[in-house]
């Protein structure tokens, strides 16, 4: 692995966040928002964290162009991140303000290139979400395993 796919990302930002911790969720695409999540984190404390991954400059540039912009989410994220390689650091500048920048290396390590900007207007997510977030959690998962079996 040399943590430049959209999937080592994720991989290497699971690892950094914490798979026992937290509840993470790849590629949340139904069920609780109007737009995917490439990442969805939600922590002991019932707060989530979207993590957008973005492997190209001109992925960034296409991010900034969609109708969205991480923020039709009934103010239930309280942090935004955007996560991407290491040699895209010269692109932090395409990032929102308001995001915080993972950047990992060609060995998977992660570093916080910048903090976040905390949403004032967050919202705790309440037991029924939280279960939402799980179960689909586990419906991506299952869906990953059964086509590894065929």
């Amino acid at each position: 692995m040399n943590f430049e796919t959209t999937r080592e990302i994720e991989i290497a930002i699971a690892r950094h966040i914490g798979t026992r911790e937290n509840i993470i969720v790849p590629n949340l695409s139904f069920g609780l928002f109007p737009y995917e999540l490439d990442l969805c984190v939600l922590n002991r404390n019932f707060y989530a964290s979207e993590i957008e991954i973005k492997i190209s400059r001109s992925d960034l540039r296409a991010d900034a162009k969609k109708k969205h912009h991480h923020d039709r989410n009934g103010n239930y994220i309280k942090y935004l991140w955007f996560a991407m390689p290491e040699k895209m650091n010269c692109c932090l500048d395409l990032v929102p303000d308001r995001a915080g920048i993972y950047l990992v290396d060609s060995k998977g390590h992660v570093r916080i290139a910048r903090k976040p900007k905390q949403n004032k207007l967050v919202k705790r997510w309440d037991y029924k979400m939280a279960f939402r977030l799980a179960r689909l959690g586990t419906i991506r998962l299952w869906a990953v395993k059964l086509l590894e079996t065929r």
